[in-house]
């Protein structure tokens, strides 16, 4: 090798894989750090220095993948963990790395992290960089609860760069809310999507789908370290068994990544000067020509469900980085948790399914093992491996993460090359300048599918998940053609035999919206039968978590949880918007109160118990309470405080028009204290209300007030003694009683129109039609008769 090259230069030296398959001989119950550690020193080893602890000695940075039992949010580790996974994998082989990195979430991060490494050491900003990663998942499954089960948890000091989960765009509230979460569910409905603009049948994509995958079992059986090491036909994945289950249309059990492995792997890169000191041989050498990382618009607003661009860029890119073509590689592994993943790949860059260099090395996702986000540390490894036997040669590592969400790729061979940089953030911008489709997160009317998916239980069940465009013409001018997510009604057999024959994309269907999100029927009159929109009218029988009291022309609510301190959980909020939507659909009611039951409480907002407990989630189209999200609040409410207002309940008080509290009254938006925000308006309200500057403190620490203090700042309207706000709430309601209910809500919807205008003239000016349907009603006559004939005005009330 020529001496000119920059002593800079990074080059891979060593790389390692471990498995521990419980059902072979032998089984060790290895935790994810010791399999980690058993790749890291196989590493090691593989660089050929008969004393592996001299590259061990000098590693200055150690990088790990997370596992899934840490890579989101109150993710379960039954046996335990490590509190610096990167630290302890350090002390198991003897190094003392003076930077440890915890990568974010996804299964691009093996090949991102070598590549970020490789650039820090062309920089100089490291020598010696061990990228780690490991998955125990079949362990734990397999031993916890059982009586002699390990315990893999362990305390490590150290510095450590941990860089967060990294799941922004991946889950949303509206995909929680349709049971869109899982990947399974996610990818079919994109490989669906593709089915339907290829125009292929069902069951010519299952063969397709069969076809594509079945080379990759042959590769598994072979390999040692495959988790599911058994060679199967096109046929045998593709047809729906016992054992082969139906998991999300299009996939069946075996064509989706099996998660039950025990597997690490890990590269050793160094400088070149680094491995020369080192005594690392230069047959062991293997540079990184080429590499990109690109990102994919969020699921929906992808303009084509069926593609995902940012993949195909990013391996374009690798190659024109590299200065090679397509045609000049050696070896293929393509990220494969699933088919999309795969064919996208060979779509996009005119690959056949059937290259005979053949699509991965390893086997797999579904047959060598998805092991978390490490798989393609694995593919690596394999791709160094041959690129030795084969001097000169290239390989391709295509790693996937999210749901062809972030794509990272990297080529690689054992010819000298300096370091090259890449143009991913140039690319980037041109991906992130194309337009999305319109979007809207409530759906109704008629509309079309554009994909979906019917997920199958281990019990039988099914869910319909669609996506689907509001037909144009049918419904609201800014939602025509707008794209929406939804599910099925439970128990519509009807809609789910329509999404499991024949084609359904470009089927039309009916989209109805509720606060626990969009539902979709074969048509409105189905839709009208299983899931009917509900008639405004209080129950007669009454409710199980509100008490209602009518008095005339007015309307008292109590919520009625004093138990929870008046907090809300969906049923409660169900039942506050279906009396408010009463209230304000009764010409007979011309005010409401609301207020909580007992002496604790308004409303201590959300129930957290309830969140906590990992029961569904979700608040009416109204907003919390059936109040902070209603457009026409077109009769006048009035907010009862007595005690605390928290959180929720203090946004609720907001939304109301008028606010009476008792002395005992607090409020407080106390959501940073349980790391949420005031998501209901409270961000938005309040600041209007109390200005800014107090706001902003409320906001920011939770800042309490007490009823004094939230009338001087303009948050109340009346402070009452202990005891009595429901007694001022009356008070104040029989005021706006003795006047003309048609003038007040005259006055609230000009007062509304109007809110927005920022120049005072412009909104004296605002031409409001419900002036001039005042001024010829017959509340406005009898006012001015009963004024001058100086007696009490009978009011009409039109």
């Amino acid at each position: 090798m020529s001496t000119e090259i920059d002593p800079r230069t990074p080059v891979l030296v060593g790389v390692g894989q471990s498995s521990d398959r419980i059902d072979a001989p032998g089984y060790r119950r290895l935790s994810a750090v010791e399999l980690a550690a058993e790749a890291a020193r196989e590493a090691l080893r593989d660089t050929g220095v008969t004393d592996p602890a001299g590259p061990a000695a000098a590693l200055d940075t150690l990088a790990g993948v997370r596992q899934f039992e840490i890579s989101t949010p109150g993710a379960e580790a039954p046996l335990g963990r490590s509190t610096n996974y990167p630290r302890s994998v350090a002390q198991r082989v003897g190094a003392d790395p003076e930077r440890a990195i915890l990568e974010v979430t996804g299964g691009q991060a093996p090949q991102h992290l070598v590549t970020e490494l490789g650039a820090a050491i062309a920089a100089g900003a490291a020598e010696v960089a061990l990228v780690v990663g490991s998955e125990a998942i079949s362990t734990a499954r397999h031993l916890a609860g059982t009586e002699d089960a390990p315990d893999f948890s362990e305390t490590v000091d150290g510095t450590l760069e941990d860089r967060g989960f990294g799941l922004r765009g991946l889950v949303t509230r509206q995909q929680i809310a349709h049971g869109l979460t899982g990947a399974p569910n996610q990818y079919a409905l994109l490989d669906n999507a593709r089915r339907a603009r290829l125009g292929r049948t069902r069951e010519q994509y299952a063969a397709e789908m069969g076809e594509l995958f079945a080379p990759f079992t042959r590769v598994a059986a072979a390999n040692p370290h495959a988790a599911a090491p058994t060679a199967r036909s096109a046929s045998e994945l593709a047809t729906p068994t016992e054992r082969n289950r139906p998991i999300a249309d299009p996939y069946t059990r075996y064509l989706v990544a099996r998660d039950q492995v025990n597997q690490g792997a890990a590269v050793l890169l160094t400088s070149v000067a680094a491995a020369r000191r080192l005594g690392i041989h230069e047959d062991r050498w293997v540079y990184l020509h080429g590499h990109a990382d690109l990102r994919e618009r969020d699921l929906l607003e992808r303009a084509d469900l069926g593609t995902a661009p940012a993949s195909v860029a990013a391996v374009r890119h690798a190659l024109d980085v590299a200065g090679i073509d397509l045609d000049q590689l050696s070896t293929l592994d393509l990220y494969s948790c699933f088919p999309i993943a795969v064919s996208n790949i060979c779509d996009g860059l005119g690959l056949a399914p059937d290259d005979p260099r053949g699509l991965t090395l390893t086997g797999g996702l579904p047959f060598f093992g998805g092991a978390g986000n490490n798989y393609s540390m694995h593919a690596i490894a394999e791709t160094v491996q041959r690129c030795r036997a084969t001097p000169g040669s290239y390989g391709l590592v295509g790693a996937n993460g999210g749901v062809c969400s972030k794509y990272s790729a990297g080529i690689y061979s054992t010819t000298p090359t300096p370091w090259r940089t890449d143009r991913s953030a140039d690319l980037q911008a041109e991906l992130d300048a194309v337009s999305a489709p319109p979007r809207t997160e409530h759906a109704d009317g008629p509309a079309t599918i554009e994909t979906w998916t019917v997920v199958h239980g281990r019990d039988g069940a099914r869910t319909g998940i669609v996506v689907g465009r509001l037909d144009p013409g049918s419904c609201r001018t800014d939602a025509a053609g707008s794209r929406f997510l939804a599910r099925t009604v439970d128990g519509d057999e009807t809609t789910l035999d329509l999404l499991s024959t024949g084609q359904p994309a470009g089927t039309g269907m009916y989209a109805r919206s509720f606060g626990a999100g969009n539902r979709v029927a074969t048509t409105r009159e189905r839709m009208d039968e299983i899931a009917p929109r509900r008639a405004p009218g209080l129950r007669p029988e009454g409710y199980e978590h509100v008490a209602v009291r009518r008095d005339g022309h007015l309307l008292e609510v109590t919520i009625d949880r004093p138990d929870a301190r008046n907090s809300l959980h969906p049923p409660a909020n169900d039942e506050l918007d279906e009396v408010f939507d009463a209230f304000f659909a009764d010409p007979e009611l011309w005010v409401a109160i609301l207020t909580g039951a007992g002496d604790q409480a308004f409303s201590a907002g959300n129930d957290l118990r309830w969140s906590a407990s990992g029961k569904p989630m979700w608040v009416p189209k109204n907003g919390f309470a059936g109040l902070t999200a209603r457009a026409a609040m077109t009769k006048p409410v009035i907010a009862a405080v007595n005690g605390f207002a928290m959180g929720g309940g203090c946004e609720i008080a907001m939304a109301c028009h008028l606010v009476v509290a008792d002395t005992t009254a607090r409020f407080a938006l106390s959501e940073v204290k349980v790391g949420l925000v005031a998501g209901a308006g409270g961000l938005v309200r309040l600041p209007r209300i109390v200005g800014p500057t107090l706001a902003t403190e409320m906001i920011l620490t939770g800042r309490r007030l007490t009823g004094q203090e939230a009338l001087a700042a303009g948050l109340v309207n009346r402070v009452v003694e202990a005891g009595t706000a429901l007694a001022g709430a009356r008070a104040l309601a029989a005021e706006i009683l003795e006047g003309s209910p048609t003038s007040v809500r005259t006055s609230l919807q000009i007062m509304d129109e109007t809110g927005g205008i920022a120049d005072t003239v412009e909104a004296v000016r605002h031409p409001s039609p419900a002036l001039d349907e005042l001024m010829v009603s017959e509340d406005a006559v009898e006012g001015v008769t009963a004024f001058a004939q100086k007696r009490a005005p009978r009011w009409v009330n039109h």
